[in-house]
């Protein structure tokens, strides 16, 4: 059972509508001339997060990275800016939390093709409007054990993140975040990261959340969750609310290579992981339905069990096409 587009319930548009719509009400707190402020920074970082994403030379997307990060950060000293979106900023991820304390801002920057680096820093709201951020350093490659330690602010494994989902546990508040990371010329990455916040409000990145104690071979928990696949493939690694769960594409090699993870590309089998006690319990296959003998989908046959053709069905598949050839898609969207 292969699944490939989710349709989110009702009851979680409604949240999310909701969480939008409560961002949307607070943004009345800028002032006017703030606002404008604002919308004039957000000219200046469109232009840059543009060059810093697409100037062919990387000295270019180096100094088009250091102008933006610089004026990024005089945009946010303006009060209040926790609330305004900067909505215009393509390749920018700009991620509120579910309950709307914090927002993660994060960027990467390609210096060649084999060489990428993440930006990020994470925004709080305060009680009256000054500015409180917390800048994130990328220690990706300065570690070649990513999934087995608890990290800080300061030794992030960088990643653009795409979601963001809140659970709890024993009145504690997780929020899991799914990211994406160029990685090299040839492989990309995504990985799941759960975030929390110490006593002093400082972030803490991951701990031994991913736990596999239900396979059929244990293994250690994991600190966070990564997998390496094929450049270009398109691999599921998110949060999907009709199941309650995280779903992620189970990875085989295209050319039997299994050593090389940038020939892994999905094989149409789902993984998951359910949160279960304050931890991401492993699923190692999703979707368990199997037909029986003979019950395999094949269609409207054009002949029958023994190969004899079916003259009625072929000409009405005939008149079929020749309906599809004398009206074109066009028309028949028109019609």
């Amino acid at each position: 059972m292969i699944l490939k587009n989710y349709k989110r319930p009702f009851f979680f548009l409604l949240l999310l509508s909701a969480t939008f719509l409560s961002i949307s009400v607070s943004a009345q707190k800028i002032s006017p001339a703030d606002l404008k402020k604002l919308a004039a920074k957000e000219d200046t970082l469109k232009l840059y997060s543009l060059y810093l994403n697409t100037d062919s030379l990387t000295e270019d997307r180096m100094v088009s990275d250091s102008i933006f990060t610089k004026t990024l950060v005089r945009a946010l000293q303006i009060k209040n800016s926790f609330y305004y979106p900067f909505d215009s900023l393509l390749g920018i991820s700009k991620l509120y939390a579910p309950d709307s304390t914090f927002r993660i801002i994060t960027w990467v920057i390609s210096y060649n093709d084999y060489y990428y680096r993440q930006r990020g820093a994470i925004q709080f709201p305060t009680s009256n409007g000054s500015l409180k951020l917390l800048p994130l350093r990328d220690f990706s490659e300065f570690t070649t054990k990513p999934n087995d330690s608890t990290r800080t602010r300061m030794n992030w494994i960088g990643a653009m993140y795409y979601n963001i989902i809140k659970t709890q546990y024993n009145n504690k508040n997780y929020y899991t975040l799914f990211g994406f990371d160029n990685y090299s010329a040839m492989s990309s990455m995504k990985w799941i990261e759960v975030l929390t916040f110490d006593a002093k409000k400082e972030p803490v990145f991951g701990g031994p959340f991913f736990t596999y104690e239900n396979d059929s071979i244990p293994k250690p928990a994991q600190h966070r969750f990564n997998i390496e696949f094929k450049k270009g493939a398109r691999v599921l690694v998110d949060y999907i609310p009709d199941l309650d769960m995280i779903l992620v594409d189970h990875l085989i090699s295209e050319n039997n290579d299994p050593e090389h993870q940038w020939t892994y590309v999905p094989d149409g089998d789902q993984e998951g992981f359910k949160w279960e006690n304050g931890k991401w319990v492993h699923v190692d296959k999703v979707f368990t339905f199997k037909l029986k003998d003979g019950e395999a989908p094949i269609g409207d046959p054009l002949l029958d069990p023994k190969g004899n053709r079916n003259e009625k069905k072929l000409q009405e598949k005939t008149d079929q096409n020749k309906k599809k050839e004398n009206n074109p898609p066009d028309q028949m969207n028109m019609e």
